[in-house]
């Protein structure tokens, strides 16, 4: 199986060009998803927090407010870090467990959009690595837009997350969403084709070996 992991930053479009590669008929997994399901009433993690964090950060039906949380997760590094050692860890083992339950059914090619990829040092366990890219003002006006976050709070997520500079220096292709959805989508276009192909010479090499 040919593991790609899809990252990026806070509002440079990650999800945007993850539907375009499952419109294309890529399988797609969302980390964020994965994230929410390890956080539910009655999960390990989700226990863990209360623990750590207490009652005040769910709501009264049990779950996570994760609003709340990311207030002051995003405000606070000591708090992040506690966070994300709880959380991290049982997203890593998630993503793994479906990872193999897709090999069993023979599928041979997964993307996985993982926001936190390289601040959960998840990259390792990944074939490729696609990043989004966008410019900083438009992560910011797209943060805002999305989750009504003042400026100065979207600025606050992006600096709690690595730059994506860095993150592009690490990978093996980068999508710039800065233009048009067109533009984005030929891009994406082309790379799934790459990737395919990839996966064609991945195979051929598994067999003479």
């Amino acid at each position: 199986m040919l593991k790609i992991a899809l990252t990026g930053g806070p509002g440079s479009g990650k999800s945007t060009v993850a539907r375009m590669f499952q419109d294309l008929g890529a399988q797609v997994i969302d980390a964020d998803d994965v994230a929410r399901n390890v956080v539910a009433p009655g999960q390990p993690a989700w226990e863990e927090i209360r623990r750590e964090f207490g009652p005040d950060y769910f709501q009264e039906d049990g779950s996570l407010d994760r609003a709340r949380m990311a207030q002051l997760v995003f405000q606070d590094a000591g708090a992040r870090q506690k966070l994300n050692a709880i959380v991290h860890p049982q997203v890593g083992l998630e993503i793994a467990r479906r990872l193999q339950g897709l090999a069993t059914q023979g599928v041979n090619l997964v993307m996985v959009e993982v926001p936190l990829l390289y601040e959960a040092g998840l990259e390792k366990n990944f074939d490729v690595v696609i990043v989004v890219d966008v410019g900083k003002k438009e992560q910011i006006a797209r943060l805002s837009a999305r989750d009504g976050r003042p400026a100065r709070e979207a600025e606050g997520i992006l600096k709690a997350q690595w730059p994506l500079a860095a993150k592009k220096a690490r990978a093996d292709f980068v999508v710039d969403n800065r233009g048009s959805p067109e533009d984005t989508l030929s891009q994406v276009k082309k790379l799934w084709q790459q990737l395919k192909m990839e996966k064609i010479q991945l195979d051929k090499g598994s067999e003479k070996s």
